[in-house]
């Protein structure tokens, strides 16, 4: 069993009952993707979309491709024609390239809509207000199923804000689940994914606990 490997089982021993794992390989080569997938896992997450389309284009068919990154508009048509679920869903020129270039490729995408509930600006996401302006004319994206929400906690080692934070997305996604027919809220990331699976999450997103430091470099 490889490190990549033992890490995973790690991981998924300490995942709750009907929490996914979506492994975040972003930075990563093919070939530490392809220990993991030999380990069974088949979400892997990536944050930038030529990446992404590089990798699937190696990897066997049957991995589901997460969009978990800040996307940029000019790049769904890449991804449009594989991804299988677009976490960051942040602004409503995103809906609507996501919805026509679904369209071109003859399919109904998946997503997510992120909602900032950080301290820092440097997050992205809709408020509240803008979240619930916004549902009532999810009909003008036919090609677009919005799943339920995502979001990124503060950057921060206090435990309470956190868990607050969670919480209050929790509670944004149980008043909309029902008639909004939501089945997904995606919270939770290496260091704090515990916490979120206390608040309600279906998804977490998880790179160096288990692909170890992201690399930077060229």
């Amino acid at each position: 069993m490889t490190q990549i490997q033992s890490a995973l089982k790690s991981v998924r021993a300490s995942l709750q009952e009907g929490v996914e794992l979506v492994a975040v390989s972003k930075t990563k080569p093919v070939a530490l993707l392809l220990e993991a997938y030999e380990a069974g896992q088949r979400d892997f997450g990536e944050n930038k979309v030529q990446e992404m389309a590089l990798k699937a284009a190696t990897m066997p068919e049957d991995i589901r491709w997460h969009m978990i990154g800040h996307v940029q508009t000019n790049k769904i048509k890449y991804m449009a024609p594989f991804v299988h679920l677009v976490h960051g869903v942040d602004r409503e020129k995103v809906l609507k390239e996501l919805d026509k270039q679904a369209k071109k490729v003859s399919r109904i995408i998946d997503c997510l809509l992120q909602v900032h509930i950080a301290q820092e600006e440097t997050k992205f996401g809709w408020s509240v207000a803008e979240l619930e302006a916004l549902l009532p004319h999810m009909s003008l994206y036919p090609n677009v199923r919005v799943r339920g929400l995502m979001g990124m906690a503060s950057n921060t080692d206090d435990e309470h804000q956190v868990r607050r934070e969670f919480l209050d997305l929790n509670d944004l996604y149980k008043k909309h689940a029902q008639a909004q027919h939501w089945d997904t809220l995606s919270i939770g990331m290496s260091s704090d994914y515990a916490i979120a699976m206390e608040c309600g999450a279906t998804h977490v997103r998880i790179g160096s606990a288990v692909f170890g430091a992201r690399n930077y470099a060229p």
